[in-house]
């Protein structure tokens, strides 16, 4: 699989190039435009099943993801197809090795390898009193390397955390964070800063590897938006 990534950071489009056959998993609404020849089916983002269904259920309540998942697959000549993320954002993508997990914030995803499959992951109990999404979504390859692509509000930055320098993350400015990596939820102290500054909880992370954070947060554009918004007439 070919990628080219065009228009970044701001207004990324990527453009995933497959040989005969090859198939690749794509978010619903991510397609921009596609190439004569290829084939789509619609299928449970779990996987088939009874548990599939579990699966996708759990990842369409709490993980900011759809209930199904688009699988494009290239005709006899190949074949492309370009996606884009619903925000004004960029786009990654990380190499899975085998059993390897991979961690996206919720609304993350957007495309992978077709070997790739997602469950949830909760953050953590203080979570639940956040403004922001508590569910992580893990992405791992089954028994072979996989790709997975994931985009941000904004750009994104990667960060290295050792065991040395560990990191505090605003919870609506994470992306995505490798396997190897630890975190708590802390509420930023003083009842003040939760509800006049703006802040609120925050991700912790200790351990070895990588965090991707993005420069916007969605979730504070939709809080500016709300003195904006049309209110019912009495």
């Amino acid at each position: 699989m070919e990628i080219e990534n065009e228009f970044g950071p701001a207004f990324t489009l990527m453009t995933a190039k497959l040989s005969p056959g090859e198939q690749i998993k794509v978010e619903p609404g991510a397609m921009v435009a596609q190439s004569n020849g290829m084939e789509m089916k619609t299928g449970m983002g779990g996987g088939g099943g009874l548990g599939g269904f579990m699966k996708s259920m759990v990842r369409s309540a709490l993980g900011g993801e759809s209930f199904f998942v688009n699988t494009y697959t290239a005709g006899s000549s190949g074949g492309w197809i370009s996606m884009a993320p619903s925000a004004p954002g960029d786009i990654e993508a990380f190499d899975l090795s085998p059993g390897q997990a991979f961690f996206m914030q919720g609304g993350a995803f957007m495309a992978s390898s077709i070997n790739v499959e997602t469950s949830t992951k909760f953050q953590g109990s203080k979570a639940l009193f956040s403004r922001e999404g508590f569910f992580f979504l893990r992405a791992e390859a089954s028994d072979v390397p996989g790709k997975v692509f994931y985009s941000s509000y904004g750009a994104m930055k990667k960060i290295e955390v050792t065991p040395d320098k560990p990191i505090k993350i605003d919870n609506g400015h994470v992306v995505a964070f490798t396997d190897g990596l630890h975190y708590n939820v802390t509420k930023i102290k003083g009842l003040g800063s939760f509800l006049f500054g703006g802040e609120g909880f925050t991700l912790d992370f200790n351990g070895s590897g990588s965090v991707w954070i993005q420069t916007r947060n969605i979730q504070a554009l939709a809080t500016q938006m709300i003195p904006f918004l049309p209110t019912s007439s009495q």
